[in-house]
Protein backbone atom coordinates (compact mmCIF):
# COMPACT_ATOMS: atom_id res chain seq x y z
CA UNK A 1 0.00 0.00 0.00
CA UNK A 2 1.29 3.58 -0.13
CA UNK A 3 0.87 6.28 2.19
CA UNK A 4 -2.51 7.47 1.54
CA UNK A 5 -3.99 3.92 1.31
CA UNK A 6 -2.48 3.03 4.50
CA UNK A 7 -3.82 5.85 5.97
CA UNK A 8 -7.57 5.19 4.54
CA UNK A 9 -7.46 1.56 6.45
CA UNK A 10 -5.66 3.07 9.91
CA UNK A 11 -8.00 6.39 10.09
CA UNK A 12 -11.10 4.25 10.25
CA UNK A 13 -9.35 2.15 12.44
CA UNK A 14 -9.08 4.74 14.85
CA UNK A 15 -12.68 5.23 15.27
CA UNK A 16 -12.69 2.84 18.39
CA UNK A 17 -10.29 5.51 20.43
CA UNK A 18 -12.23 8.53 21.81
CA UNK A 19 -9.46 9.97 24.47
CA UNK A 20 -8.20 12.77 22.33
CA UNK A 21 -11.61 14.20 21.86
CA UNK A 22 -11.54 17.72 22.91
CA UNK A 23 -15.82 17.80 23.33
CA UNK A 24 -18.30 15.76 23.47
CA UNK A 25 -21.19 16.79 21.60
CA UNK A 26 -22.84 15.39 17.95
CA UNK A 27 -20.49 17.41 15.97
CA UNK A 28 -17.35 16.69 17.28
CA UNK A 29 -17.43 12.63 18.17
CA UNK A 30 -17.75 9.71 15.54
CA UNK A 31 -17.67 12.28 12.82
CA UNK A 32 -15.07 12.22 10.25
CA UNK A 33 -14.12 15.75 8.47
CA UNK A 34 -14.98 16.60 4.83
CA UNK A 35 -11.40 16.69 3.80
CA UNK A 36 -10.31 12.95 3.47
CA UNK A 37 -11.69 10.46 5.84
CA UNK A 38 -8.85 10.70 8.67
CA UNK A 39 -9.10 14.43 9.84
CA UNK A 40 -11.91 14.69 12.38
CA UNK A 41 -13.33 18.03 13.80
CA UNK A 42 -13.07 18.54 17.28
CA UNK A 43 -14.06 21.61 19.42
CA UNK A 44 -11.51 23.43 20.99
CA UNK A 45 -11.20 24.39 24.62
CA UNK A 46 -11.62 28.58 23.61
CA UNK A 47 -14.15 27.99 21.53
CA UNK A 48 -14.74 26.89 17.74
CA UNK A 49 -13.71 24.01 15.92
CA UNK A 50 -10.53 23.20 14.20
CA UNK A 51 -9.65 19.76 12.56
CA UNK A 52 -7.39 16.77 13.41
CA UNK A 53 -5.09 14.46 11.65
CA UNK A 54 -6.09 11.19 13.93
CA UNK A 55 -4.81 7.92 12.84
CA UNK A 56 -3.07 4.36 13.89
CA UNK A 57 0.57 4.06 13.54
CA UNK A 58 -0.45 0.32 13.13
CA UNK A 59 -3.33 -1.99 13.30
CA UNK A 60 -1.09 -5.00 13.99
CA UNK A 61 -1.66 -6.43 17.37
CA UNK A 62 0.03 -8.67 19.75
CA UNK A 63 -2.41 -8.21 22.32
CA UNK A 64 -5.94 -10.01 22.70
CA UNK A 65 -8.08 -7.09 23.94
CA UNK A 66 -11.73 -9.12 23.83
CA UNK A 67 -13.46 -6.12 23.23
CA UNK A 68 -11.32 -5.16 20.12
CA UNK A 69 -12.18 -5.74 16.51
CA UNK A 70 -8.63 -5.44 15.86
CA UNK A 71 -7.50 -7.96 18.49
CA UNK A 72 -4.91 -10.71 17.46
CA UNK A 73 -7.02 -13.36 16.52
CA UNK A 74 -8.84 -11.18 14.84
CA UNK A 75 -8.98 -11.30 10.45
CA UNK A 76 -8.81 -7.93 9.40
CA UNK A 77 -6.41 -6.09 6.54
CA UNK A 78 -3.37 -5.02 8.57
CA UNK A 79 -0.62 -2.13 7.94
CA UNK A 80 1.96 -0.27 9.61
CA UNK A 81 2.83 3.15 8.60
CA UNK A 82 6.37 4.45 8.98
CA UNK A 83 7.41 7.45 11.52
CA UNK A 84 8.53 9.09 8.66
CA UNK A 85 5.18 8.92 6.55
CA UNK A 86 3.46 10.19 9.61
CA UNK A 87 5.26 13.28 10.08
CA UNK A 88 5.95 14.07 6.43
CA UNK A 89 2.02 13.60 5.83
CA UNK A 90 1.02 15.91 8.51
CA UNK A 91 3.05 18.43 7.67
CA UNK A 92 1.69 18.76 4.57
CA UNK A 93 -1.68 19.27 6.15
CA UNK A 94 -0.06 21.56 8.58
CA UNK A 95 1.70 23.72 5.94
CA UNK A 96 -1.34 23.24 4.01
CA UNK A 97 -3.48 25.03 7.14
CA UNK A 98 -5.73 22.27 7.03
CA UNK A 99 -5.03 20.64 10.71
CA UNK A 100 -4.29 22.12 13.84
CA UNK A 101 -2.97 18.73 15.06
CA UNK A 102 -1.78 15.25 15.78
CA UNK A 103 -3.65 12.35 17.75
CA UNK A 104 -1.52 9.49 17.05
CA UNK A 105 -2.60 5.74 18.85
CA UNK A 106 -1.34 2.04 17.87
CA UNK A 107 -1.69 -1.72 18.28
CA UNK A 108 0.77 -3.10 19.58
CA UNK A 109 3.38 -3.83 17.38
CA UNK A 110 5.47 -6.96 18.81
CA UNK A 111 6.43 -5.42 22.29
CA UNK A 112 5.00 -2.19 24.23
CA UNK A 113 8.18 -0.72 23.79
CA UNK A 114 9.08 -1.36 20.21
CA UNK A 115 5.94 0.48 19.66
CA UNK A 116 6.02 3.46 21.73
CA UNK A 117 9.69 3.93 20.39
CA UNK A 118 8.28 4.25 16.85
CA UNK A 119 5.04 5.95 18.30
CA UNK A 120 7.55 8.50 19.51
CA UNK A 121 9.98 8.81 16.83
CA UNK A 122 6.85 10.40 14.92
CA UNK A 123 6.82 12.92 17.55
CA UNK A 124 10.34 13.40 17.54
CA UNK A 125 10.93 14.18 13.82
CA UNK A 126 7.86 16.71 14.00
CA UNK A 127 9.69 18.65 17.05
CA UNK A 128 13.01 18.61 16.41
CA UNK A 129 13.57 17.81 12.16
CA UNK A 130 10.30 20.01 11.71
CA UNK A 131 10.00 22.44 14.21
CA UNK A 132 6.97 21.76 15.01
CA UNK A 133 5.43 23.55 18.55
CA UNK A 134 1.27 22.79 18.34
CA UNK A 135 -0.72 19.94 19.36
CA UNK A 136 0.65 16.84 19.81
CA UNK A 137 -1.61 13.81 21.42
CA UNK A 138 0.08 10.38 21.96
CA UNK A 139 -0.71 7.32 23.20
CA UNK A 140 0.63 5.07 26.13
CA UNK A 141 0.80 1.68 25.06
CA UNK A 142 -0.23 -0.53 28.18
CA UNK A 143 2.88 -2.34 29.73
CA UNK A 144 4.95 0.46 28.21
CA UNK A 145 7.93 0.97 30.87
CA UNK A 146 8.55 4.06 32.58
CA UNK A 147 11.35 5.37 30.10
CA UNK A 148 9.32 4.83 26.94
CA UNK A 149 6.51 6.84 29.07
CA UNK A 150 8.40 9.64 30.38
CA UNK A 151 9.70 10.27 26.72
CA UNK A 152 6.45 10.24 24.90
CA UNK A 153 5.37 13.19 27.73
CA UNK A 154 8.34 15.07 27.28
CA UNK A 155 7.27 15.32 23.29
CA UNK A 156 3.61 15.69 23.74
CA UNK A 157 0.72 18.15 24.68
CA UNK A 158 -1.58 15.78 25.87
CA UNK A 159 -0.91 11.91 26.28
CA UNK A 160 -3.58 9.28 27.32
CA UNK A 161 -4.03 5.24 28.30
CA UNK A 162 -7.05 3.69 28.44
CA UNK A 163 -8.06 2.28 31.75
CA UNK A 164 -10.59 0.28 29.96
CA UNK A 165 -12.55 -1.30 33.02
CA UNK A 166 -12.73 0.27 36.74
CA UNK A 167 -11.16 -2.30 38.48
CA UNK A 168 -9.12 -5.75 37.68
CA UNK A 169 -11.76 -8.08 38.26
CA UNK A 170 -13.43 -6.85 35.28
CA UNK A 171 -10.35 -6.71 33.24
CA UNK A 172 -9.61 -9.90 33.70
CA UNK A 173 -12.92 -10.78 31.65
CA UNK A 174 -11.38 -8.58 28.54
CA UNK A 175 -7.78 -9.95 28.43
CA UNK A 176 -5.47 -13.06 29.29
CA UNK A 177 -2.36 -11.56 28.52
CA UNK A 178 -2.47 -7.64 30.01
CA UNK A 179 -2.54 -7.76 33.98
CA UNK A 180 -4.28 -4.95 35.44
CA UNK A 181 -1.71 -3.29 37.93
CA UNK A 182 1.03 -3.67 35.99
CA UNK A 183 -0.09 -2.58 32.03
CA UNK A 184 -2.96 -0.21 32.97
CA UNK A 185 -2.34 1.08 36.77
CA UNK A 186 1.31 1.50 37.15
CA UNK A 187 0.99 3.45 34.00
CA UNK A 188 -1.61 5.45 34.95
CA UNK A 189 -0.03 6.18 38.11
CA UNK A 190 3.20 7.75 36.63
CA UNK A 191 1.43 9.66 34.04
CA UNK A 192 -0.13 11.59 36.94
CA UNK A 193 3.23 11.74 38.69
CA UNK A 194 5.44 12.91 35.49
CA UNK A 195 2.68 15.44 34.92
CA UNK A 196 1.48 16.67 38.26
CA UNK A 197 1.62 20.31 39.77
CA UNK A 198 4.91 21.74 39.87
CA UNK A 199 6.80 18.93 37.73
CA UNK A 200 8.72 19.15 35.10
CA UNK A 201 6.25 18.19 32.57
CA UNK A 202 2.94 19.56 34.27
CA UNK A 203 1.75 21.13 31.03
CA UNK A 204 0.69 17.96 29.40
CA UNK A 205 -2.77 16.90 30.16
CA UNK A 206 -3.85 13.25 30.85
CA UNK A 207 -6.49 11.06 29.89
CA UNK A 208 -8.01 7.98 29.55
CA UNK A 209 -11.47 5.78 28.83
CA UNK A 210 -13.76 3.05 29.48
CA UNK A 211 -14.76 0.64 27.37
CA UNK A 212 -18.42 0.35 29.01
CA UNK A 213 -20.55 -2.33 28.66
CA UNK A 214 -17.70 -4.68 27.49
CA UNK A 215 -17.28 -6.23 30.49
CA UNK A 216 -19.94 -6.81 33.32
CA UNK A 217 -18.83 -2.91 35.52
CA UNK A 218 -22.12 -1.20 36.83
CA UNK A 219 -22.15 2.47 36.14
CA UNK A 220 -21.16 3.14 39.77
CA UNK A 221 -18.00 1.55 39.58
CA UNK A 222 -17.13 3.39 36.79
CA UNK A 223 -18.24 6.82 38.80
CA UNK A 224 -16.20 6.10 41.87
CA UNK A 225 -13.04 4.98 39.35
CA UNK A 226 -13.64 8.01 37.21
CA UNK A 227 -13.67 10.51 40.65
CA UNK A 228 -10.58 8.95 41.39
CA UNK A 229 -8.47 9.63 38.36
CA UNK A 230 -9.83 13.16 38.64
CA UNK A 231 -9.23 13.45 42.44
CA UNK A 232 -6.38 11.37 43.48
CA UNK A 233 -4.41 11.19 39.67
CA UNK A 234 -5.38 15.21 38.64
CA UNK A 235 -6.43 13.77 34.99
CA UNK A 236 -8.02 16.42 32.31
CA UNK A 237 -10.67 14.46 31.21
CA UNK A 238 -12.13 10.50 31.15
CA UNK A 239 -13.92 9.68 27.89
CA UNK A 240 -16.89 6.35 27.81
CA UNK A 241 -17.27 4.34 24.66
CA UNK A 242 -20.11 2.11 24.54
CA UNK A 243 -19.08 -1.38 23.44
CA UNK A 244 -20.33 -2.17 20.09
CA UNK A 245 -21.74 -5.55 20.15
CA UNK A 246 -20.35 -7.55 17.59
CA UNK A 247 -16.72 -6.45 17.53
CA UNK A 248 -15.59 -8.35 19.84
CA UNK A 249 -14.65 -11.83 21.37
CA UNK A 250 -18.09 -13.95 21.63
CA UNK A 251 -17.85 -15.06 24.96
CA UNK A 252 -16.88 -11.76 26.96
CA UNK A 253 -20.10 -10.57 28.87
CA UNK A 254 -20.64 -7.50 26.67
CA UNK A 255 -22.05 -9.79 24.14
CA UNK A 256 -24.04 -12.28 26.02
CA UNK A 257 -25.64 -9.98 29.13
CA UNK A 258 -26.52 -6.26 29.94
CA UNK A 259 -28.24 -3.85 27.17
CA UNK A 260 -28.98 -5.26 23.67
CA UNK A 261 -30.11 -2.50 21.99
CA UNK A 262 -27.50 0.22 20.62
CA UNK A 263 -29.17 2.77 21.37
CA UNK A 264 -29.45 1.56 24.89
CA UNK A 265 -25.66 1.01 24.68
CA UNK A 266 -25.35 4.52 23.41
CA UNK A 267 -27.69 6.05 26.02
CA UNK A 268 -25.71 4.79 28.91
CA UNK A 269 -22.25 6.67 27.30
CA UNK A 270 -24.84 9.59 27.37
CA UNK A 271 -25.90 9.37 31.04
CA UNK A 272 -22.15 8.33 31.68
CA UNK A 273 -20.97 11.88 29.78
CA UNK A 274 -24.01 13.69 31.57
CA UNK A 275 -22.60 12.38 34.91
CA UNK A 276 -18.67 13.18 34.03
CA UNK A 277 -20.03 17.19 33.42
CA UNK A 278 -21.98 17.44 36.51
CA UNK A 279 -18.81 16.36 38.33
CA UNK A 280 -16.16 18.46 36.50
CA UNK A 281 -18.27 21.64 36.27
CA UNK A 282 -21.38 21.33 38.29
CA UNK A 283 -20.09 20.83 41.87
CA UNK A 284 -21.50 17.12 42.09
CA UNK A 285 -19.43 14.32 43.93
CA UNK A 286 -19.52 10.77 43.20
CA UNK A 287 -21.43 9.94 46.15
CA UNK A 288 -24.72 12.18 44.89
CA UNK A 289 -25.36 10.48 41.96
CA UNK A 290 -28.87 9.31 41.57
CA UNK A 291 -28.06 5.00 40.79
CA UNK A 292 -31.03 2.42 40.76
CA UNK A 293 -30.81 -0.81 43.30
CA UNK A 294 -28.68 -2.29 40.38
CA UNK A 295 -25.98 0.57 40.70
CA UNK A 296 -26.68 1.57 37.01
CA UNK A 297 -27.51 5.19 36.42
CA UNK A 298 -31.55 5.60 34.56
CA UNK A 299 -31.52 5.68 30.90
CA UNK A 300 -34.89 7.45 30.66
CA UNK A 301 -34.05 10.13 32.91
CA UNK A 302 -31.17 12.91 33.78
CA UNK A 303 -28.93 12.42 36.24
CA UNK A 304 -29.15 15.82 37.37
CA UNK A 305 -33.32 15.86 37.31
CA UNK A 306 -33.74 12.69 39.15
CA UNK A 307 -31.33 14.19 41.95
CA UNK A 308 -33.75 16.79 42.09
CA UNK A 309 -36.23 14.91 42.47
CA UNK A 310 -34.78 12.66 45.27
CA UNK A 311 -33.88 16.25 47.37
CA UNK A 312 -37.27 18.27 46.88
CA UNK A 313 -36.11 19.94 50.33
CA UNK A 314 -33.52 22.03 48.03
CA UNK A 315 -36.04 23.89 45.73
CA UNK A 316 -37.50 26.22 44.55
CA UNK A 317 -33.95 28.10 43.92
CA UNK A 318 -34.46 32.05 44.63
CA UNK A 319 -32.98 32.94 41.48
CA UNK A 320 -31.95 36.43 42.92
CA UNK A 321 -29.99 35.36 45.60
CA UNK A 322 -28.95 31.58 45.45
CA UNK A 323 -25.07 31.09 44.81
CA UNK A 324 -23.43 29.47 42.37
CA UNK A 325 -23.15 26.34 43.53
CA UNK A 326 -26.88 25.80 44.61
CA UNK A 327 -27.83 27.35 41.26
CA UNK A 328 -26.04 24.84 39.17
CA UNK A 329 -27.88 22.25 41.03
CA UNK A 330 -31.52 23.50 39.01
CA UNK A 331 -32.41 21.27 36.29
CA UNK A 332 -31.81 23.34 32.99
CA UNK A 333 -29.44 25.87 34.32
CA UNK A 334 -25.75 25.64 33.09
CA UNK A 335 -22.69 27.23 33.70
CA UNK A 336 -23.18 29.63 31.04
CA UNK A 337 -26.87 30.21 32.49
CA UNK A 338 -25.34 31.14 35.99
CA UNK A 339 -23.01 33.69 34.30
CA UNK A 340 -25.79 35.37 33.11
CA UNK A 341 -27.72 35.12 36.07
CA UNK A 342 -25.34 37.01 38.36
CA UNK A 343 -24.30 39.34 36.01
CA UNK A 344 -28.09 40.01 35.54
CA UNK A 345 -27.93 40.67 39.54
CA UNK A 346 -25.51 42.84 39.58
CA UNK A 347 -27.27 45.30 37.83
CA UNK A 348 -30.75 44.54 39.68
CA UNK A 349 -33.38 42.11 40.61
CA UNK A 350 -34.33 39.23 37.87
CA UNK A 351 -37.72 40.06 37.15
CA UNK A 352 -38.94 36.75 35.32
CA UNK A 353 -37.96 33.78 33.78
CA UNK A 354 -38.24 35.94 30.13
CA UNK A 355 -34.60 37.67 31.43
CA UNK A 356 -33.06 34.78 31.27
CA UNK A 357 -32.98 34.40 27.08
CA UNK A 358 -33.92 30.63 27.69
CA UNK A 359 -37.11 29.55 25.59
CA UNK A 360 -39.38 25.79 25.00
CA UNK A 361 -38.84 22.77 27.15
CA UNK A 362 -35.34 23.65 29.18
CA UNK A 363 -37.31 27.20 30.19
CA UNK A 364 -40.33 25.36 31.49
CA UNK A 365 -37.92 22.67 33.38
CA UNK A 366 -36.21 25.37 34.91
CA UNK A 367 -39.42 27.46 36.28
CA UNK A 368 -40.91 24.19 37.84
CA UNK A 369 -37.29 24.71 40.07
CA UNK A 370 -37.02 28.49 40.73
CA UNK A 371 -38.86 31.39 42.32
CA UNK A 372 -37.94 35.13 41.37
CA UNK A 373 -38.29 36.17 44.56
Amino acid sequence: MDTIEKLRVLSADSQYDLACACGTSDLDRRKRGLDGKWLYPVSLPQGGYSILLKTLLSNACANDCKYCPLRSDANVQRCTLHPEEVAKVFMDYIKARKVFGLFLSSGVIGTPDNTMDRINAVARLLRTKHQFRGYIHLKIIPGASDAAIEDAISLASAVSLNIETPGERHFKKLSDKKEYARDILRPIDLMAKLTGRGMKHARVKCTTQYIVGASDETDSEIVQSMADLYNQKHFQRVYFSAYQKGLGHPGIPGEQQFLTLPGERFMREHRLYQVDFLMRRYGFNAEEMPFGIDGNLSLEKDPKELWAEMHPEVFPVKINSADRELLLRVPGIGPDTVKRILELRRSGRIGGPEALGIKGKRLEKIKKHVVFE
